[in-house]
């Protein structure tokens, strides 16, 4: 059976739309109307999007489909939940698929289903997806599979992609006010330039009189910025299509990559990040049951820094040729010390797996911790930025009008 999204007229001539199982589009069309509902379209939910399926069979293979992070930690979790109840992979995901309220999400888990009820494993199925599922997800659960403990590893899994969304979510939440205030300062600095300067400073000029140094670089400012604005916005544009060209370059973005990690601050938060997602990505993988060896290497993909993924890659060599652990991440170089020392303890007592998961939530959390330091810092950073350039405006105005009431009195 495949999954196959409708649209039809009901007895009232209203548009329906939803998802219904069938061997096939005819047979979609005629449970329609056994339910009294006249069909309109009926497609395939992998080729609903472009219109022709993806893979080499209907509602296998779907490059598009994909999950936001709250979508995806919730779907593990209703998971989790009822294969842990008892229920088979398919008739969970079946309920999974009813009971989400968005025809993407819910076409995309039939289709996983499709593929479950023809015979694939769970691990096979979500293979077709890897947009929506990772490759740290899909082989954990392929891990769950045969080791006959699905539940335990979806709990887990469960688990680590809810943490993932919260950690993430508080820290767009921490950056959410300074950006916006950034975005209002700006704005505001750049209607007072291009508005509200010019009608007033323009009083000053008809006097005749001489300005100050500050009231004529302020006109000369407010007048390049209303007759260029238009080079000014190409130029940005321009620095901003050269720098994605540059960074896609291989050489050069290895270059950048390694030039962050040696900045002052921002580097620490490169670092810091990078090191929470690889040790949280290997906790879980090696937990489950994934050999060290495959989830070094799985883990190294979800890292984001190309320096870093390239020494981990020698890491992931050095391990397979008989090296520790906590001597091939030491060769990194850029990993925190106490993500190495705990490390090094979990092999020497023989609780590699815990030890990982400890230093994941470690590191998450000095993540969090640094990235609302700064965030703290920013914001009144930003007011002061804002209110001196707000003062420069304001004297410019002032200045002049106080000479002239020097020159009447």
């Amino acid at each position: 059976m495949a999954a196959f999204e409708y649209t039809a007229i009901d007895a009232r001539g209203r548009h329906k739309k939803g998802i219904e199982e069938g061997d096939s589009s005819r047979q979609v069309r005629q449970t329609l109307r056994d339910r009294g509902l006249a069909p309109t379209s009926v497609v395939h939910a992998a080729a609903s999007r472009d219109g022709k399926s993806q893979g080499s069979t209907p509602g296998i293979r779907v490059g598009w489909r994909t999950m936001a992070p709250l979508e995806l930690a919730l779907f593990t979790r209703q998971l989790a939940t009822l294969v842990a109840a008892g229920l088979p992979v398919e008739e969970s995901l079946h309920t999974i698929a009813r009971q989400s309220d968005k025809r993407r999400v819910s076409a995309l888990v039939m289709n996983v289903r499709a593929q479950v009820l023809e015979g694939h494993s769970l691990a096979t199925a979500l293979n077709a997806y890897p947009s929506a599922f990772g490759q740290m997800y899909r082989s954990t659960v392929a891990a769950g599979e045969q080791s006959g403990y699905l539940h335990a590893v979806l709990d887990n899994l469960a688990d680590h992609t809810e943490q993932r969304f919260e950690s993430v979510r508080n820290v767009q939440m921490a950056l959410f006010y300074p950006i916006l205030l950034f975005v209002v300062s700006i704005a505001i600095i750049a209607g007072l330039m291009v508005y509200v300067v010019p009608k007033i400073v323009g009083v000053f000029e008809r006097t005749g009189n001489e300005l100050p140094f500050l009231t004529t670089a302020l006109i000369d400012i407010s007048a390049f910025l209303r007759g260029n604005w238009w080079l000014i916005a190409i130029a940005h544009a321009a620095v901003a299509l050269l720098a994605r060209w540059f960074l896609r370059q291989s050489e050069f973005r290895l270059r950048w990559d390694h030039r962050k990690l040696r900045l002052p601050i921002a580097g620490k938060v490169v670092r810091s990040g990078n090191a929470s997602r690889y040790a949280s990505t290997l906790a879980i993988l090696s937990t489950s049951g994934v050999p060290l060896v495959d989830a070094m290497q799985i883990a190294t993909e979800v890292v984001t820094n190309s320096w870093l993924k390239r020494r981990l890659a020698e890491a992931v060599q050095r391990v397979s040729e008989g090296s520790s652990l906590r001597a091939a991440l030491e060769g990194v170089r850029y990993f925190p010390p106490m993500l190495l020392h705990m490390v090094a303890s979990g092999e020497a007592s023989g609780q590699l797996d815990s030890m990982l998961a400890k230093v994941a939530d470690y590191q998450q959390k000095e993540l969090t911790r640094l990235i609302t330091t700064l965030v703290q810092l920013f914001q009144p950073l930003m007011l002061l930025l804002m209110a001196g350039l707000v003062l420069l405006i304001v004297l410019a105005i002032l200045v002049p009008i106080l000479n002239m009431n020097q020159l009447v009195s």
